[in-house]
């Protein structure tokens, strides 16, 4: 079994990251804990809520704003679709997404999929770690992006560190804890790039 039911994120102050995930609506997918562990910049990893359409995208990113996240990339449109990014006041950062350029029925903020990506120093070697361990590849574009299908409620892909900070507007550069561990039966391990994974 090789689903990933939900995600661990190690905060600083417990409380008020229960206060923002609940407020993002994505509490059943986000497990918290306390930590102190180091952190500086970029941990490596967003966090991607794929929307029907943009305005469920501005809608999300506006809440986001509004309970404390700071906008790191203004909602736009692109080639794919409609997007943006934001860090959630833990350090998190979040893309929310549309494949859809136009708004085509009325505005809910509903959220189609919850997407894990991990940026990579090796794609091709850390997707060939994960395929070990029982996962099967959906898409793959060489040395540069991997989705990975059958991983359950949250979906999960593989993209080089600078290519992921990048498309969320951030600097690739960063040191320390991920303060990140997905949760999921065919842990417990650490990656190649320093990414924990424990049972669900």
């Amino acid at each position: 079994m090789t689903s990933i039911d939900t995600i661990t994120l190690e905060v600083d102050d417990l409380a008020a990251a229960e206060r923002f995930y609940h407020e993002l609506g994505v509490a059943d997918r986000v497990r918290l804990r306390a930590t102190d562990a180091p952190t500086s910049g970029f941990r490596g990893f967003t966090v991607s809520l794929v929307c029907p359409q943009p305005g469920d995208v501005n809608l999300i990113v506006k809440t986001a704003i509004d309970a404390g996240a700071t906008e790191t990339k203004p909602a736009s449109k692109s080639l794919w679709g409609y997007g943006g990014a934001f860090r959630a006041p833990d350090g998190t950062v979040w893309t929310i997404a549309s494949s859809a350029k136009k708004d085509t029925a009325p505005v809910t903020g509903r959220v189609d999929s919850f997407v894990l990506l991990l940026g990579v120093d090796d794609v091709k070697a850390s997707k060939q770690f994960y395929v070990d361990r029982g996962l099967s590849v959906g898409k793959s574009f060489g040395g540069k992006y991997v989705e990975f299908e059958g991983t359950g409620p949250i979906g999960f892909g593989l993209n080089k560190r600078k290519d992921l900070a990048k498309n969320a507007g951030v600097d690739p550069s960063g040191s320390g804890s991920h303060r990140l561990v997905v949760n999921s039966p065919i842990g417990p391990f650490t990656d190649p790039d320093g990414f924990e994974w424990e049972p669900a």
